[in-house]
């Protein structure tokens, strides 16, 4: 059987790495989303941005989900659609609507065309507040090891779906929860600050990154393959794996940059609320799954996405 890939959420940030990984394995790639960025995928896909159908949708309309499973022949999924914490807060009802009824959609689907592997976007959050959080969300208090958000609630909830969906219809899943993702083209919320940092630097611009503190932070590309390889090859079951991280100090970043672009440093200030260093209480690394799994260093990442705007 032939290979040919539905990744949601494919104009976003990690969606679009997803698809230049996909490309570069020369995988039959489909994007359902509900808004195009043409612009960001001929920046990172090049020419093969045409290569791409692009579908324009909600994972509500189960509809337009059978007809294009069965259109573009789909045998693995990569599921990463969702809204995030600002608008799930603002909207629960609509954010559930999205990230969890979307995804059961999506779920349901896949067990009807008997997809071979399904990797899915979960997150840190369901263990305490996101990073990106540090608008009034980090003083709600909540349990250990809860979250305070209805994103994470949500994203929990995908957990325990996921595994409803293995025990009583056979699908298998893995489950990723990266930390704080970082690289070109990342350029929305507060932790993308280093990213955007790291652009100013390349383009010879100062740059103000807003907050402080210990954070665990993921090479775009690792993440994009994470993805990848584990909807690729997904192993029997409903797992769920945390990436590496690499733990760093924002001065630690501002260090690499400098060290990408000799002199920079005097041109990047730190301002802003210290975040939390949000942890999984467990061990669930990617290794279990992909036991040859190398991390970028953020050194090289730095390096790499300074690259990247020269």
């Amino acid at each position: 059987m032939s290979i040919s890939v539905l990744v949601t959420g494919g104009s976003g940030f990690v969606g679009t790495w997803v698809l230049r990984s996909l490309m570069e394995r020369g995988l039959a790639a489909v994007a359902l989303d509900a808004h195009e960025n043409r612009p960001r995928w001929e920046r990172l896909l090049g020419s093969n941005a045409t290569r791409v159908p692009f579908v324009s949708g909600s994972l509500l309309d189960r509809a337009l989900l059978a007809e294009v499973f069965e259109r573009h022949r789909i045998s693995h999924v990569i599921h990463l659609a969702a809204l995030l914490t600002p608008a799930c807060q603002q909207d629960p009802f609509l954010g559930c609507e999205v990230n969890v009824l979307g995804s059961v959609a999506l779920f349901e689907q896949a067990v009807r065309s008997k997809i071979q592997g399904l990797s899915y976007a979960s997150s840190l959050a369901v263990f305490g507040p996101e990073p990106d959080s540090a608008g009034g969300l980090l003083a709600t208090a909540a349990p250990e090891n809860r979250s305070p958000s209805f994103y994470g609630a949500f994203k929990k909830a995908m957990e325990l779906i996921a595994e409803q969906y293995w025990m009583h219809a056979g699908l298998p899943s893995v489950g990723i929860r990266p930390h704080v993702v970082y690289g070109p083209e990342r350029d929305q919320g507060l932790t993308a600050g280093p990213s955007l940092a790291a652009r100013a630097a390349a383009e010879g611009r100062p740059f103000q990154i807003n907050y402080r503190g210990v954070v665990g932070y993921d090479y775009v590309e690792d993440v994009a393959n994470a993805f990848v390889q584990t909807a690729l090859q997904t192993p029997p079951g409903s797992i769920v794996v945390d990436l590496p991280s690499e733990a760093a100090t924002v001065e630690q970043l501002v260090t690499a940059i400098d060290l990408a672009v000799p002199g920079s440093a005097r041109t990047i200030t730190i301002e802003g609320p210290t975040l939390p260093r949000n942890d999984s209480p467990r061990t669930d690394l990617i290794t279990n799954v992909l036991p040859d799994w190398r991390a970028t260093s953020i050194v090289d990442g730095i390096q790499r996405t300074v690259d990247f705007y020269r």
